[in-house]
C-alpha cells in the first residue's frame, strides 16, 4: 500500500472543502439542506465510500489472481446509525453472479477482512489537532 504522508486541505468557497495529495484532488461539499451546493459528496459520504471501495479493491484483486470475471460482482454497503445519528455498524453484502465458483465464496469473504480502511478504523488511531499560526498564504495552496 502506498502511504500518503501529507494531505493539504483547502476551502475553495461556500461549504466546499478539497483534499490535495500527490497528483489528486478529492472534492467535497455539503448537501443543500446543510448550506452547501451539493456539487460533490460530503466528507462523511467519502468516508463511507472508502470502506466499500477498499473492499472492492480486495475483491477485484482476488478475482484477478484467479482469472474470475469480477464485472458482475456488487458490494452493497449499509451504514447503521443510532438515535443520535452516530455510525454504529457497517454491513457489506457481496453479491456474486451465479457463475462465481462456489469454492471461492468463503475465501473471498476472508480477503475482504484485509481491507486497509477497515483495519485502520479497527486500530482506532488517535487524532492530534493544533493551530499553526503565521503560515504564509502561498503554502496554503
Amino acid at each position: 500500500m502506498s502511504e500518503t504522508r501529507e494531505l493539504i486541505i483547502t476551502l475553495p468557497g461556500n461549504r466546499r472543502v478539497d483534499a490535495h495529495f500527490g497528483n489528486h484532488v478529492v472534492r467535497t461539499d455539503q448537501p443543500l439542506d446543510n448550506g452547501g451546493d451539493d456539487t460533490a459528496p460530503s466528507p462523511f459520504q467519502m468516508f463511507l465510500a472508502s470502506i466499500g471501495t477498499c473492499a472492492g479493491i480486495f475483491v477485484q484483486g482476488f478475482c484477478a489472481k484467479r482469472n474470475i470475471d469480477s464485472s458482475g460482482v456488487r458490494i452493497v454497503e449499509r451504514p447503521v446509525y443510532d438515535e443520535q445519528g452516530t455510525l454504529k455498524d457497517v454491513s457489506l453484502d457481496v453479491e456474486l453472479p451465479a457463475a462465481f465458483p462456489e469454492k471461492y465464496r468463503e475465501p473471498l469473504l476472508r480477503v475482504i477482512e484485509q481491507c486497509s480502511v477497515k483495519k485502520a478504523i479497527a486500530a482506532q488511531p488517535t487524532f492530534t489537532v493544533r493551530v499553526a499560526s503565521g503560515v504564509p498564504a502561498s503554502s496554503a495552496a
